[in-house]
């Protein structure tokens, strides 16, 4: 921009567009962005200008760079480097531009949310005696009991009850909590090859050494296990047993008890994300129950949210445990967060015990299922080049792989160019990947109608960005 004086018009966006030879759509969203940070003012009908400088100077920036120097020394005196890379997580967390198509996602599309529900939920929460009282470290035992129940299932005999269970700030926070409490910086910690980046982040972030154990189209391989734990002497192992996240596999019926049974002759806990229990599809059929549904010995340490069923901001979850190792993951839930805001907490227990609920529940089931025909069948259709993983019953995305020699960062980049952001596969391995994925959500979009805009934008991107030859087609018509 110091190439215009204050004032000056800039070139129109068409001539930007032949000058740089990228879309309109880019241009566009690069002009807001100039005039969000109010480099460029917009003025309709006579163009883009470079912005009068306004107020009085700012001050010189400040000398940060001993900082550098304060965090390598940091790093460096640990056994495991504890630098962390967020970009795994934020590429589903920040929204994107205008105008682009969201099959990066990690969340409910408004539409499908319980707004009205929330809302409600909230009110009534609000009228409660003590709504704004310090509530239990714990967390509401009704919460905790209700939360128990989802666990245990409709026996209950061999679950866990309100007593082994902590309300935490959503599903990252148990997570992090768990794996604080159950390994030391520097130690080995298995997790499924590939998994959710998120996890990894927190492992690296408490200075543990992930450990890849590979999954199948029937989930975590316990052969595997059983070796990695052999070879790392590892106590932990982190697993998502209902619709893994991100190849959406189910692990198989024969395979439950005996990656609890390796697990528990090694001495080694088993920690189960259970993210996905709320979204299944309607075609899903009977789930089966959470591994720490059936057990006694306490190897199971549970954890799942209400988040990803509702609101990016309705942030209440619960970790289950059994045995001393409760008494721990207490301690350092208590350090970290004192507690969950008991407004939030009262406004769950109002959400789940009313009748708008189940509803939901069914509403979101019956809009999913839908979504995810739609975003696969269109795969095929536009851009059959990316082979899909079994379309999941449950979740809100779906694997697929690249042809051999794809530049993802090409790839993704390509992808947003056109209009349609997408999560690069390199984030779900903690090791060497086998080769090039995209995570496509369907969640977050507004329904068929735009996964179909959204395919054919990524097979623009395709048309560019994969290797000649690979089948990636020319970009369909408007």
């Amino acid at each position: 921009m110091d190439r215009y004086s204050p004032g000056e018009r800039l070139p129109s966006s068409r001539a930007l567009v032949e000058r740089y030879r990228v879309s309109p759509v880019t241009v566009s969203r690069a002009l807001a962005q100039l005039a969000a940070e109010g480099v460029v003012v917009t003025r309709p009908g006579a163009g883009a200008y470079r912005a009068e400088p306004s107020g009085p100077a700012k001050p010189a920036p400040g000398d940060t760079s001993w900082q550098e120097v304060a965090l390598s020394a940091q790093t460096a005196a640990g056994p495991v480097p504890r630098s962390v890379d967020a970009s795994g997580v934020l590429v589903t967390l920040a929204e994107p531009p205008p105008g682009v198509i969201e099959f990066n996602g990690g969340y409910l599309h408004p539409s499908l949310q319980p707004e009205r529900a929330l809302a409600a939920a909230l009110a009534r929460a609000g009228r409660r005696p003590g709504a704004w009282n310090r509530p239990p470290t714990d967390g509401l035992f009704e919460l905790r009991a209700w939360f128990a129940r989802q666990i245990a299932g409709p026996g209950g005999e061999g679950g866990p009850t309100g007593a082994d269970v902590l309300i935490t700030a959503g599903g990252q926070s148990a997570l992090t909590t768990a794996l604080r409490a159950l390994a030391p910086p520097g130690a080995p910690v298995l997790v499924e090859s590939p998994t959710y980046p998120g996890m990894l982040a927190v492992a690296r972030a408490a200075g543990q050494r992930p450990v890849p154990v590979p999954v199948d189209a029937d989930g975590l391989r316990p052969e595997l296990l059983a070796a990695a734990l052999r070879a790392t002497g590892a106590r932990v192992l982190v697993c998502q047993p209902l619709f893994q996240n991100p190849t959406g596999a189910v692990l198989a019926r024969e395979r439950r008890r005996e990656v609890v049974r390796i697990a528990r002759e090694a001495g080694a806990f088993v920690v189960e994300d259970d993210f996905a229990r709320s979204l299944a599809h309607e075609d899903a059929g009977a789930l089966p129950p959470p591994l720490a549904a059936d057990d006694p010995d306490g190897v199971v340490v549970h954890l799942r949210s209400l988040t990803k069923i509702t609101s990016p901001s309705l942030r209440v979850g619960a970790l289950a445990a059994r045995g001393p190792v409760l008494e721990r993951l207490r301690a350092i839930h208590v350090v970290d967060q004192f507690f969950v805001p008991r407004p939030l907490q009262e406004a769950a227990l109002e959400l789940v015990g009313s009748p708008a609920w189940p509803r939901h529940l069914r509403a979101v089931a019956a809009a999913l299922r839908p979504r995810r025909d739609h975003l696969a069948a269109e795969l095929r259709r536009q851009v059959p080049a990316l082979v899909q993983a079994a379309a999941p019953r449950g979740g809100f995305h779906l694997w697929v792989r690249a042809p051999e020699g794809t530049d993802e960062a090409a790839l993704t980049g390509a992808a947003l160019r056109a209009g349609v952001a997408v999560t690069p596969g390199r984030p779900y391995f903690c090791a060497e990947p086998p080769a090039v994925h995209l995570r496509l959500g369907f969640a977050a979009t507004a329904g068929t109608a735009e996964i179909t805009e959204g395919v054919r934008r990524l097979r623009t991107a395709c048309a560019q960005a994969l290797p000649h030859g690979a089948g990636g087609g020319e970009p369909a018509p408007a």
